[in-house]
């Protein structure tokens, strides 16, 4: 068990305990499900291409010198990227900010 006096230097004082805020700090705005599924199909969909080898594994048709199972999963890079990016600006869509206090400048965390 803690000693007394320790408890009682980590307590807030009385006046600090209640701040009181109109913002709710304990709940978060409503996301769109839809979105947020949306946005996980996209995650999952290079998961799958990449996995299914059989979809893949073959020679023809070739780009240039360089065969199907190649170029293949190179343009899944691209793909990948482009889904991933989607899925980020979906998400930010989807989860609206909410401020922190209710007069916080807009410019406060400009330097840091």
């Amino acid at each position: 068990m803690w000693p007394t006096s320790h408890t009682r230097r980590c307590s807030l004082s009385d006046n600090q305990d209640h701040i009181t805020d109109d913002v709710d700090h304990d709940t978060t705005p409503p996301a769109n499900r839809s979105l947020l599924t949306v946005a996980g199909v996209l995650l999952f969909l290079p998961i799958v291409a990449l996995m299914w080898v059989s979809s893949y594994s073959r020679v023809e048709p070739k780009l240039g010198t360089f065969p199907f199972f190649i170029w293949y999963q190179f343009l899944w890079v691209f793909l990948c990227s482009a889904c991933t990016y989607t899925a980020y600006r979906l998400v930010l869509k989807a989860r609206p900010h909410r401020q922190m206090t209710s007069d916080a400048p807009k410019d406060q965390g400009a330097g840091r």
